[in-house]
Formats: C-alpha cells, structure tokens, sequence
C-alpha cells in the first residue's frame, strides 16, 4: 500500500550526564557544556516513522527546538534515516517549560503544513513530565493518541494499539494526529556508515527563528512559560551499590566480611 504521507518526529536533545546544574534564578537545568543524546524515546517514534515509511512510503521530518548544539540531535536523526532536519534555535525560545516548548513547536508545524502524523517521544528523561505531545496536539486541534506501541496507517485514518499489562487499548482516529511512542514500540536502528557520511554537514539542517515561524513573543521562552520550578536539587544516594566477582565461596565470603564491617552480623 502507497499513500505518501508527511511524518514530523519530535526530537529533544537531553543531558546524558547526572552532573546537571540548574539556574538559581529560572530553575531551569543550564545546559550548555553538557554532554547530550537524543531522548532515548524520541528514537523510538523516528524509528516508527522509518518503519512507516518503508510500509506505505512517508517523508519524514524531524524537528527540535534548542540551541546550536541541538544541530548534533537532528544530525543523528538524519543519519539514522530522517529526510529533513530543522531546528527552531532562537534566544527568546530559551527556558520554555512544556507549555511554551509545544506552542514553539506548532508554530513551526503550521509552517510545514500540510502535514499527516506527528510523533513524539512518549516523555522525555530530563523531565519526565509526558506533557509535550499532548500539548502540541491540543495547540493544533488534531486528534491523540499516548503510549502507543503499535501504529497502522490506512487512507485518511490511523489505529493504535497500547498494552497496559491487563487492557489492550485500540484506538482509531482521524488524520491528521499526533503519537506519543513508549520504548516498548520497538529497537531504534542505529545509523548507517553513508547515513553518517551524508548527514554531517550542519548546512544540511535548517534553522528556524521566531520571526520565521511567526510565533507570538508573549508566548515562548521563560516569559510565556505559566510554569514555575520553585526548587531542583540531585537526590541523595540512600543505598550503595557493590559488584562483586570470585567463585560461589569467594562471594559468599566477601558478602559475610561486608555485613561484618557495616556491623549488621
């Protein structure tokens, strides 16, 4: 079945370190100078759209809001498969919470109309708050479905499957919409050696300002953001970890020194 369909994959660039700092006066998490990856998540719905792709044939386009750096995100994603890149990188995006990060990212979907899918991670790593791809759908007014693993394509409408342990969900729903994808949906690929070759090249990825995606000022960054984070902080460590090896009766004997050393024998 051919129906050539527009797929947008939301992709965030998420600290890949536990060393985060967080700005005493925004309470956002400083990310510059932060070793970073694509959220694992957001893998998992570009590699749904690949697979809907190779299925029933799709452009895929993966979008990011974020600073310069976030250029590697989309460079990754480009050469795991994505057709396009496009990044919105402006200083009055920065220190969005989710609200103004998905009023952002529709602004720039509007932009790339028309359009068929949309795909997101189902949450991100650093937040962990799953209200993204909810919010970006309500902004645009399209149908959603969250924590899908199994998504089917037909003309003009889409069905999800979710496995929640004892309920199965289906749903089936108009397109345009947009899916939130769990790690359960599948294993992302990993990219190909011409995939990485052909997508090095930061001129390859488009950038986008606020002027360009004609967002309103009042709405984005720290200044259209309702949230406000009262307080931040790594939490304390209440159990330590130790990998022993050795035979059987080395372990057993390591186990007996260490519950005599923390004096519980």
């Amino acid at each position: 079945m051919s129906l050539s369909v527009r797929i947008i994959v939301t992709i965030k660039q998420v600290p890949s370190s536990n060393d985060v700092r967080v700005d005493p006066v925004s309470g956002t998490i400083i990310r510059e100078g932060l070793p970073s990856v694509i959220n694992p998540e957001d893998k998992n719905a570009l590699e749904l759209a690949l697979c809907l792709r190779e299925s029933v044939g799709a452009e895929v386009v993966a979008l990011s809001m974020g600073p310069t750096q976030a250029r590697r995100a989309l460079c990754e994603a480009m050469a795991i498969g994505a057709d396009r890149g496009i990044l919105l990188c402006d200083k009055k995006f920065a220190g969005a919470d989710t609200w103004a990060t998905a009023y952002s990212l529709s602004c720039a979907v509007k932009k790339l109309a028309p359009f068929d899918l949309i795909l997101c991670g189902r949450q991100a790593i650093d937040g962990d708050t799953a209200q993204t791809g909810p919010q970006l759908s309500e902004f645009l007014g399209i149908p959603q479905a969250t924590c899908v693993e199994k998504l089917e394509l037909h003309d003009g409408f889409a069905i999800a499957s979710s496995d929640f342990g004892d309920v199965i969900r289906r749903l089936q729903f108009d397109l345009p919409a947009l899916v939130t994808v769990t790690k359960n949906a599948n294993f992302p690929r990993y990219a190909s050696i011409s995939g990485i070759a052909g997508a090095c090249g930061s001129e390859k990825i488009e950038v986008w300002n606020a002027a360009d995606v004609g967002a309103d000022p009042s709405m984005i960054g720290l200044s259209g953001s309702p949230t406000r984070v009262k307080k931040m902080f790594s939490p304390r460590l209440g159990r330590e970890g130790r990998v022993c090896d050795g035979s059987p009766s080395e372990l057993a004997g390591k186990i007996f020194s260490a519950l005599l050393e923390r004096k519980i024998l």
